[in-house]
């Protein structure tokens, strides 16, 4: 029996997938090790139940060796054909997933500094993978490529053209997560596809994208995985003045300045408590109740920038582990949103149901979990044909 074997290698974490090979791809297991480089903790998911273990895993490619070891069981009934790789950049010139070639490799190596956080972890998986599965075809699927064919409006700054052409431009991200909420909106409610739809995938990381008949017109992350909303340790929208001024006035050299606006910000820095929202919701702390409270503020003007970017709205969509869990961020974001047609069920959003609009709303509200990984096995079987 041959299968496919997804990865998504993240600065501190690795979520895999393991999928017999089919038309439409069966999942035979995920699971994730987090804490890469600290207390490092194997997550495992199969029909069997779920198991937690400890393991050593000093750097992603620890942490995919012990995937592998983790794996010899339900591997040896099985031949791998094909490792799918989430690469969270793929620039303007990667616009669908691509075999990985050496030439392939090194156009993603030297977009390193556009995702400095990502782009080497995802890379040294595929290094690893390729020693591991030497004759599996090795697939890049990037979050950056569900956004390519933009209006050219929303993928340029107001500086200089030059630089649009160098490739400083608004890229998008989260493209595999869009991807996936998109087919589900095809196959599920078929009358809605064709229609304006904003999804929020709402997570550790978060962005909201503005489609239009299943085509992305419009994102909140721009050049980097910084820009939009704010994240968990990520700062999103801020003034570019303010960069200058921590480096010019208050002398923190770049890296630092670079630092904090990945890992220090977001819901981390505006509380001084932590990232997680649902240690957020359960605290009594104000400063945990103000960082909700901004959280909640730029999603609310977020969704109200993308209805006018797509002349209207039908479907809202919360994806992401905040948007599919929390159900009193999306009671927050939606209150008083009937201006824009927008009108929960409280009961059905306090249970986490598929639709929680009310039947009087007039744009649709869905909770629907995403599912990256099974989009990456879909691109490997699409392009191993």
């Amino acid at each position: 029996m041959t299968g496919i074997l997804t990865l998504n290698a993240g600065s501190s974490s690795m979520k895999f997938g393991l999928y017999r090979d089919a038309a439409d791809p069966v999942e035979l297991l995920h699971g994730q090790i987090d804490g890469i480089g600290t207390a490092a903790r194997l997550i495992l998911t199969t029909s069997e139940g779920t198991t937690a273990t400890k393991v050593a895993a000093p750097t992603q490619a620890d942490a995919l060796t012990r995937v592998i070891e983790a794996l010899t069981g339900p591997l040896a009934d099985l031949t791998i054909t094909g490792v799918g790789h989430r690469i969270v950049h793929g620039g303007p010139q990667f616009s669908a997933p691509v075999i990985l070639t050496q030439d392939v490799l090194a156009a993603l190596s030297d977009l390193r500094p556009l995702a400095p956080l990502h782009q080497p972890h995802n890379l040294a998986a595929v290094a690893v993978a390729q020693q591991a599965f030497p004759n599996a075809v090795q697939v890049g699927c990037f979050d950056t490529a569900f956004h390519r064919g933009h209006p050219w409006v929303n993928d340029t700054f107001a500086i200089p053209r030059r630089y649009y052409d160098a490739g400083i431009r608004r890229y998008g991200f989260h493209g595999l997560s869009y991807d996936y909420i998109t087919g589900v909106i095809k196959r599920d409610h078929p009358e809605l596809h064709q229609g304006r739809i904003i999804v929020a995938h709402l997570g550790n990381g978060a962005s909201m994208c503005a489609i239009r008949a299943g085509r992305s017109v419009g994102s909140t992350m721009g050049f980097s995985a910084l820009d939009g909303l704010p994240m968990g340790t990520r700062c999103g929208q801020i003034d570019p003045g303010v960069v200058l001024y921590l480096i010019e006035q208050e002398g923190l050299p770049p890296h630092e300045v670079m630092q904090m606006l990945y890992e220090g910000s977001g819901l981390l820095g505006l509380s001084g408590l932590t990232s997680d929202m649902r240690s957020l919701l359960a605290s009594k702390q104000p400063e945990a109740q103000q960082a909700i409270d901004y959280y909640v503020f730029r999603a609310r003007r977020e969704v109200g920038a993308l209805a006018a970017v797509l002349g209207g709205l039908d479907a809202l969509v919360f994806c992401g582990g905040i948007g599919e869990n929390a159900f009193q961020i999306r009671e927050r974001i939606c209150d008083d949103m009937d201006w824009l047609g927008l009108e929960l069920d409280e009961n059905r959003n306090r249970h986490n149901e598929e639709v929680v609009s009310s039947d009087r709303s007039r744009v649709r509200i869905f909770v629907l979990p995403t599912n990256e990984e099974l989009m990456i096995a879909r691109h490997v079987i699409a392009l191993d044909q």
